[in-house]
């Protein structure tokens, strides 16, 4: 039997861990539920395990038997994220959340399962492996930046050396069929930056507005401003998308209030245009404030970098789900995504690449369904089993491949078109 077909034997066992993963949601750094349940999930197959000192990762090492002597061991790193977000579920699942207002409707529940799958798989392979495969169970995706604090605990040094490729698949609820899988070289994820702007003034009552200094029309003002000036003074090709998602003001309708707030997040695929962005906005914003005779205080935070890929991880990965799925199964994005992951911080020291895996349910039209992060988003465990197996025939394509080898120089962090680019459609993940 071939990795695939071992993953479908298991396809019950992996459905079952995934039902109690999504009934008992945790948020955060801290998963005490989930941590243990993965713990358990991988008794008996003979692992190196750390867990994480100030949050509830899980890495697993499973040393290869057939490295040869005397030779630097290849390493692999393969990662799955475990954590829920707060939002109240508002799909029927005999599985459904227990935890109200929690729920995991990022599939995160799914990539977990499927990375115990492949720990599986992978053991019961452990002297056909030609090197080593750290398994990165990482808490805190969705804003908590688990990633960074799992490489500052050393994750990536948990097999000795640090990997010569890293890799992750992200499921997605909609605009893809169930099981093809998607991905590009280059930047694949945006960046994601967050700006925070409180413009402070005089209060006073709302019959009288020339006897206060309101915060309320330049902060509107700013609001639009700032989608004016990323139109004009950002080059169109340059994608940049800035939303602003909160904005706060006053207590009642005839009272002007001292404050006014709001905080915007803004995606960037270029070093250059990020930095521009960030002098464009604060600029936009103080001119406008200065123009009132209002005072404004602006926080511009980096969060995340862009998730950019490695070429040659790209060329290994859509050849592995090719050879596993069919040549109809997977192909290449034409765009980047607007979305962020901190798995970007894993690729940004190690050659690797993140892969999208559709996972719309059969009953859902994918360019209608629910996307990721929707209370009513849905994912089908028909496709645990061949994530499952496609993380292990990345892990063993790899390590075949040798310590080093494949390794190229870092991919531009500049959006581009491949030349041979597929027809996948565009990919939405918040």
């Amino acid at each position: 039997m071939d990795l695939l077909d071992d993953a479908r034997a298991m396809a019950d066992d992996l459905a079952d861990l995934r039902h109690r993963l999504h009934r008992r949601p945790e948020i955060g750094l801290r998963l005490p539920r989930t941590q243990e349940a993965v713990l358990e999930s991988l008794k008996g197959l003979g692992l190196e395990i750390n867990t994480g000192i100030d949050l509830s990762s899980v890495t697993a090492v499973l040393r290869g038997g057939a490295a040869p002597a005397g030779a630097e061991r290849p390493v692999v790193l393969l990662r799955a994220d475990m954590d829920a977000l707060p939002v109240h579920e508002e799909v029927s699942l005999p599985y459904r959340s227990t935890v109200d207002g929690v729920m995991h409707a990022c599939g995160h529940d799914l990539h977990t399962t499927m990375l115990v799958g492949a720990a599986r798989l992978l053991a019961a392979r452990r002297e056909q492996l030609p090197g080593d495969v750290i398994l990165m169970f990482q808490p805190g995706e969705e804003g908590f930046d688990g990633a960074q604090k799992m490489i500052e605990e050393g994750v990536l040094e948990a097999a000795g050396r640090r990997p010569d490729a890293a890799f992750a698949i992200h499921v997605i609820s909609n605009m893809t069929d169930r099981g093809h899988v998607a991905t590009r070289p280059g930047p694949v994820m945006a960046a994601s930056d967050g700006l925070f702007v409180t413009v402070r003034g005089a209060g006073g009552h709302g019959s009288s507005p020339h006897l206060s200094r309101d915060p309320v029309p330049a902060t509107c003002e700013m609001v639009v401003a700032l989608q004016t000036a990323i139109n004009r003074q950002v080059d169109a090709f340059a994608p940049v998308v800035l939303t602003v998602g909160s904005i706060h003001a006053g207590t009642r309708r005839n009272i002007i209030p001292e404050t006014a707030e709001f905080e915007a997040t803004v995606r960037t695929f270029d070093r250059e245009i990020r930095g521009h962005v960030r002098e464009l906005t604060q600029r936009v914003c103080r001119g406008i404030a200065d123009a009132h005779g209002l005072e404004v205080e602006l926080r511009y935070v980096e969060e995340y970098p862009v998730t950019v890929n490695d070429r040659s991880s790209v060329d290994l990965a859509l050849g592995v789900t090719r050879e596993m799925l069919g040549e109809d199964r997977s192909s290449l994005l034409e765009k980047p995504v607007t979305g962020t992951e901190d798995f970007s911080r894993v690729i940004a020291e190690i050659p690797g690449a993140l892969l999208f895996l559709g996972a719309c349910l059969d009953d859902r039209d994918p360019a209608t369904a629910p996307s990721n992060h929707s209370p009513r988003a849905g994912f089908d465990d028909r496709v645990l089993a061949e994530g499952a197996a496609i993380y292990a025939e990345l892990a063993v394509s790899r390590l075949k491949a040798g310590a080093g080898a494949m390794r190229a120089e870092p991919t531009p962090e500049t959006v581009e078109i491949p030349e041979e680019a597929g027809s996948a459609p565009p990919v939405a993940i918040p």
